[in-house]
């Protein structure tokens, strides 16, 4: 027997440290080479770290939410080769697929094993799988493809022992509602009539991981910004006519929302504006206005509120804006986004959908100095002349850094894209 350990090695963003979201394995658990064992949080993305060895894990870095520093050990794994395992600077060249593998590591040669809490359990079958979520063997199907959930909702699933294999879910993957469900029906309360909803149990919830980083940036965001914002009513009942006259031609073009028509406006108005597709530098008191607008699409998943970005959207046609859209909003959402899609932009733009309401007052994506809100489309009846017409209306919300956008250039700002949006064809030409 010999002590293997993994350090954590340097995922490549020039960081020193990284936070533990969650553990897919506990001291005494058994794990195969390249089997996920944490999920690690840097500024940028979460990143599954495998296994580079076989063996049983005795030793674990921390909880959920602590830091790890970069080169620190995070795992130790007892291995069952016969001997010592060769230590890191006697080992033999890597060969293509260790490298391929990028999980660097180094062994530890150890004199006596370390006490284990519990006998170390025997390998396990192929046709048998330990489950990551609450420490128990299941026979599952050697070709069982893996539990569809967020490192998130894995985390919680932990906590509350909960196996995600008994879990029902009706979408993609398994969500927080997806737990609360099986909570409810698994916990012998049946169904609930309406008006007599079941009374939950308190809840306490560790804040880590994106949400803690959520928390950090928007609490820093407000310290440090004096926001102001500005809400205007447009008219897109023309808008709407062109999307769905678009949509009908299509071909084998992505369905067309509103949102890129609105992001092609948004570009053909701010040359104009130039102080508002900008960053603050408010230590070194410069602020950095931008020719290209790189723009941040705030995107809900299961983790929280991440902010992809389109680069140089002014250059992208409409179709093209649909199409990186869709791109990394899956991106986002699946956990695939690369940490270079999650940084660098100029200007945010934030919708809630359906949910958008009548105004919103949207928090600022700090360094940047300025959001757009748009919100929810509503049918209402308007004075055209002396007629009254059926309208569809949508309300725009612009939130902008006082200390160095004017509530004029605000303003300003939302009435010409205003024009442009009421006016769609003003969307193609200069």
């Amino acid at each position: 027997m010999a002590l293997f350990t993994f350090k954590l090695p340097d995922i490549g963003e020039g960081i020193s440290e990284a936070e533990i979201v969650g553990w897919h394995v506990k001291v005494g658990d058994r794990v195969e080479e390249d089997q996920p064992i944490a999920d690690m949080m840097t500024d940028k993305a979460t990143v599954e770290m495998e296994s580079p060895v076989a063996g049983t894990v005795v030793r674990l870095a921390g909880e959920p939410g602590d830091q790890v520093a970069i080169g620190s050990v995070l795992v130790e794994i007892e291995t069952e080769g016969e001997g010592e395992v060769v230590p890191a600077a006697e080992a033999p060249p890597p060969s293509e697929e260790t490298i391929a593998a990028e999980t660097p590591g180094e062994a530890m040669i150890e004199a006596e094993p370390p006490v284990r809490p519990e006998p170390v359990a025997p390998p396990v079958p192929k046709a048998e799988e330990r489950s990551l979520d609450t420490g128990t063997r299941q026979e599952i199907p050697a070709h069982a493809a893996p539990i569809p959930a967020s490192p998130a909702v894995r985390a919680r699933a932990r906590e509350l022992g909960i196996d995600l294999a008994q879990v029902k879910h009706g979408g993609d993957r398994i969500r927080h509602a997806d737990l609360d469900a099986y909570l409810l029906y698994g916990a012998g309360q049946g169904y609930h009539p309406a008006g007599r909803p079941a009374k939950r149990p308190d809840e306490a919830v560790k804040v880590i991981g994106m949400r803690r980083r959520i928390a950090e940036n928007m609490a820093a965001s407000k310290r440090h910004i004096p926001h102001f914002t500005y809400v205007e009513e447009i008219d897109v009942t023309e808008l709407e006519a062109l999307r769905e006259q678009l949509n009908a031609s299509r071909g084998d073009r992505p369905k067309l929302t509103l949102l890129p028509l609105l992001i092609a406006g948004i570009c053909r108005t701010l040359p104009e504006f130039p102080m508002l597709n900008a960053r603050y530098d408010d230590e070194a008191g410069v602020v950095t206005r931008y020719g290209a607008v790189h723009l941040g699409m705030a995107t809900q998943t299961d983790a929280g509120l991440m902010v992809p970005v389109i680069r140089d959207a002014q250059d992208r046609n409409i179709w093209q804006l649909a199409s990186e859209i869709r791109r990394l909003a899956e991106a986002a959402r699946t956990g695939k986004a690369k940490s270079e899609e999650l940084s660098g932009s100029t200007l945010t733009i934030t919708s809630l959908g359906t949910l958008g309401g009548i105004a919103t007052t949207p928090v600022i994506n700090r360094p940047e100095v300025a959001i757009i809100g748009p919100n929810r489309v509503i049918e209402r009846p308007v004075f055209r002349g002396r007629e009254v017409v059926a309208a569809k209306l949508m309300n725009m919300s612009v939130s902008c850094d006082h200390r160095v956008v004017d509530g004029w250039d605000a303003a300003s700002f939302v009435q010409a894209l205003k024009k442009r949006l009421e006016t769609p064809a003003l969307l193609f030409v200069d």
